[in-house]
């Protein structure tokens, strides 16, 4: 059939697409997101979330100050989330070069213009605002013309006990239905804190200058500012407060078809090929130092792979079933067991025997271990020469040797290598029938033996080692490579092989 014959043929089929395709132009077709500041040094990604029905438009933002990553971390979970009706729009990281600073500020900018959330519109002042990110943010509101806004910031201390920092609060303005949403969402958040002075409380209009203020009184938007406290509290259960915040306000409006702890794409879906590995470190009681950060750290610049932050609540509610691995770090083992308590420890046995993968490091390999009334039993390795404190066998650098099957799967390290050990595992086979035997991917060269340990009992055992349970992966590390970024690939490949599907 000639061309033209085609064209003729099919002419309905054309005006039929072009119809739709004039149709979304005149309309004003919503795009799914889009780049705040495209191109620049501040370039931010926003994202579009729409049910399909009609309902209320709600605005979440985190990330407006550098130093108050929980929020950042909160939103970028709730734009995984599902609606029955409505739209959700999520900014998720505003202040993106002060996060990746660590500073409250926007760097390399004025001192009159550096608080982001001091340069919107004022009350009583012109309508304008200070700096290109702020009217970035302020022209992408008036465009998605949100019914509420949520910003979610951290506070340093407990308002009810440092009456000088607002952390732990909500601070609302005015509006229809704003007095049982801000007590749905204390109600929710405050069910889950144990002591009593640590609970949110409500305060008093938001700041002069902030975003929640200027959306309230230049667009009649119903708005507040979500915070949480920093102070002696883990990123995970920060993050989690601001999450469980936001779906009480969003099953207040009828709103919501997620969990409080949905995280990222739900891994059920057909289209499951495309998404990222689905990485979770544990962040909770006993843990210790900087594990998780370096951990965090080292994961996120692996290809294709998307970390997120998780304690206890996540766990035994079943978060795991989102991702493909999870990592306990330094700190304690025990500890890091009596915080997941039964039902957390079943359902990390669970996760790894339906075929995930699990990836211990000192802490996190004892937790592993098959010979405590508390650890987790999915290798078969127990700990030796740990009596009467004989664990704490001194910290320091190690020699670490890789063996053929360990330069295999974790990179082709020659001849001894350095390694810091901090009282980390030795191990020696179980002899469990449930499971199968371990391999060694390293040994000791060297050792330390304080606090009375036996010597010679750690040179030449095993510094890491792998099986399986069930469907799933597991790798036990002693010592601590995150602490050195020439074994950094370590990790990095450990990942890749214990995600592999089978």
């Amino acid at each position: 059939m000639a061309l033209m014959d085609w064209v003729k043929a099919n002419r309905f089929l054309f005006e039929l697409v072009a119809c739709v395709l004039l149709s979304a132009f005149f309309l004003g077709a919503k795009p799914a997101g889009g780049l705040l500041l495209k191109g620049t040094d501040q370039e931010t990604a926003w994202h579009r979330i729409e049910s399909g029905e009609p309902g209320p438009v709600v605005m979440v933002v985190g990330g407006m100050h550098g130093n108050e990553p929980a929020g950042a971390r909160a939103a970028e979970q709730i734009r995984h989330w599902s609606l029955r009706r409505g739209e959700l729009i999520v900014i998720p990281r505003t202040n993106v070069t002060g996060l990746r600073a660590r500073i409250r500020f926007i760097p390399n900018e004025s001192p009159a213009k550096r608080d982001l959330n001091r340069n919107f519109p004022k009350t009583n002042e012109q309508d304008e605002t200070s700096g290109a990110l702020a009217e970035a943010v302020w022209n992408l509101v008036k465009k998605c013309k949100p019914d509420w806004l949520l910003d979610l910031h951290e506070g340093a201390d407990f308002h009810q006990l440092n009456k000088k920092s607002v952390g732990s609060s909500i601070i609302p303005t005015k509006g229809r239905g704003m007095d049982a949403a801000v007590q749905k969402a204390l109600d929710s958040v405050n069910a889950t804190i144990q002591e009593p002075q640590k609970k949110l409380v409500r305060l008093r209009y938001p700041v002069n200058g902030s975003l929640a203020r200027a959306v309230h009184e230049r667009l009649g938007v119903k708005s507040m500012i979500l915070e949480t406290t920093v102070k002696g509290q883990p990123l995970s259960r920060r993050s989690r407060q601001h999450r469980i915040m936001v779906h009480a306000i969003l099953s207040h409006l009828e709103m919501t078809a997620s969990g409080v702890h949905v995280m990222m794409e739900d891994k059920t879906v057909q289209e499951q090929k495309t998404l990222p590995m689905g990485i979770a470190i544990y962040d909770a009681g006993g843990t210790g130092g900087s594990g998780v950060r370096r951990l965090e750290a080292i994961f996120a610049k692996t290809a294709g792979t998307l970390v997120r932050r998780l304690g206890p609540p996540e766990i035994q509610s079943g978060a795991l079933e989102q991702f493909d691995l999870v990592v306990f770090p330094g700190g304690s083992g025990s500890r890091q067991a009596a915080a997941l308590e039964k039902q957390g420890r079943e359902a990390v046995r669970k996760f790894v025997e339906a075929g995930g993968g699990y990836l211990g490091v000192c802490a996190g390999s004892y937790l592993a271990a098959s010979n405590y009334s508390w650890s987790l039993g999915i290798i078969d390795a127990k700990t030796v020469d740990t009596k009467n404190g004989r664990w704490r066998r001194g910290e320091g650098n190690v020699k670490m040797e890789f063996t053929p099957r360990g330069r295999e799967l974790l990179g082709n390290f020659q001849g001894e290598v350095d390694v810091r050990y901090a009282n980390g595992p030795i191990f020696a086979p179980a002899g469990l029938e449930k499971l199968s035997d371990f391999e060694t991917l390293a040994h000791f060269r060297s050792e330390f033996s304080k606090n009375g340990a036996t010597p010679g009992v750690m040179v030449d055992s095993p510094a890491i080692l792998c099986g399986k349970m069930g469907k799933g992966r597991v790798i036990c590390i002693s010592p601590h490579p995150e602490s050195s970024e020439a074994l950094h690939e370590v990790l990095q490949r450990a990942a890749t092989w214990l995600t592999l599907k089978r």
